[in-house]
């Protein structure tokens, strides 16, 4: 995904991150004629921590716009807000490239991008995930054909059967991702003759899909990114210039990240039992820790205990799923009108459930794609500064 298009699709956050950069380049521009290297730096290393804040706390309070927490509109700002931060961060390291090879700075750089590539896994079983959810609207396009609530036309028993089909399909599917032994505890009569059909196509689906290994499990790797994040100790600060704090920083800033999406796509062995340890002298830690309560919050909700994903288009469309093949459930024909109209207003629901997601899901997933690269090219880029 080229950096137009990038922007293109982000266009709000993107705008903000633009003029984040160019007023830290005018008033470090604005300095070089009056102050020393290390007084540049410090005021480059305060407004970093100051613009991160910024960030997290726009998505802790919602900043005023039209972003629902948990949404694909939100998770598309918290990406934002990652790849603005990666990029300030890369702008820090290359303007002090000249001792990123000194100790113990070396070690902090080094941890750091061993961090990012753990995290390469889980941007592709995000990825992956997000291919399960597009495979699920394959079926919600049926139920939506078969019921169409915009045409004026009776409810026949042939198209309750079609619908009736695909969401006992879709329901397999969203159950095969929660814990496959439930799925014969929950299938109905009218599908278990479809069994076979049913797990060889859910079977067909992760043979093309999966990129990380059936062992894989997102909890684990989760830890393996958390493991020893820590707030530096004031020696640190000092033998490093004060960059230590920006590389905390940003290692906080990726292991959210990748916890909040595992916690919102479908992913192997999901776990959001993560602890995030940030100081308060740290401006955007109050904002991070609110979200991760949040977060924790909502997946304790009781009709949100057994979901494959916190997304709300997820929760959404997992509650349409659920009432409609209630509904359809040994209907009497015809249809009493009170029935009929229950129906189609979660008809309805679904297809704006649809709508949201064929808009959001894309460019959710160019953003996942960049933030890989992002991390790949700055991987490459910021180690080649130790051989300068």
């Amino acid at each position: 995904m080229t950096g137009t298009e990038y922007h293109e699709s982000s266009v709000p956050s993107s705008s903000i991150g633009r003029s984040f950069l160019s007023l830290r380049r005018h008033q470090i521009h604005a300095m070089n004629g009056h102050h020393d290297p290390s007084t540049r730096r410090n005021h480059e290393l305060d407004s970093f921590q100051d613009r991160v804040a910024v960030l997290f706390s726009d998505l802790s309070s919602g900043g005023g716009g039209e972003e629902v927490f948990l949404s694909l509109a939100w998770f598309r700002k918290l990406l934002d807000a990652f790849l603005l931060c990666e990029e300030e961060f890369r702008y820090i390291l290359f303007n002090n490239r000249s001792i990123l090879s000194h100790p113990p700075l070396d070690k902090l750089i080094s941890d750091f991008y061993d961090r990012a590539v753990k995290a390469l896994d889980v941007c592709n079983a995000v990825r992956d995930g997000i291919e399960q959810v597009k495979h699920w609207q394959k079926h919600i396009e049926i139920v939506l054909i078969a019921m169409d609530p915009y045409k004026k036309r009776l409810v026949g028993e042939g198209q309750l059967l079609r619908a009736k089909k695909a969401l006992s399909d879709l329901a397999v599917l969203i159950l095969d991702e929660k814990d496959p032994a439930s799925i014969l505890a929950h299938r109905n009569s009218s599908f278990r003759s479809n069994n076979r059909t049913s797990g060889h196509a859910v079977d067909h689906f992760r043979s093309l899909s999966w990129s990380v290994s059936r062992s894989w499990s997102a909890a684990r790797q989760l830890q393996a990114i958390g493991n020893n994040i820590y707030a530096p100790r004031g020696s640190e600060v000092v033998a490093t210039n004060g960059l230590a704090n920006p590389i905390f920083t940003m290692n906080s800033v990726l292991h959210f990240l990748m916890w909040a999406l595992v916690a919102a796509i479908p992913c192997q062995d999901r776990g959001l039992q993560t602890q995030f340890s940030i100081p308060r002298s740290f401006p955007w830690g109050l904002s991070v820790l609110l979200l991760h309560d949040r977060i924790i919050e909502e997946s304790r909700k009781k009709e949100r205990r057994n979901s494959v994903g916190l997304l709300k288009e997820i929760h959404q469309l997992e509650k349409c799923t659920r009432q409609l093949l209630e509904l359809t459930d040994s209907p009497q024909f015809p249809l009493a009108e009170e029935k009929k109209m229950e129906l189609m207003l979660w008809v309805k629901e679904l297809a704006v459930v649809r709508d949201a997601v064929n808009e959001g899901l894309g460019p959710l997933e160019r953003q996942v794609r960049e933030v890989f690269h992002r991390i790949v090219c700055s991987r490459t880029e910021v180690l080649g500064f130790f051989h300068m």
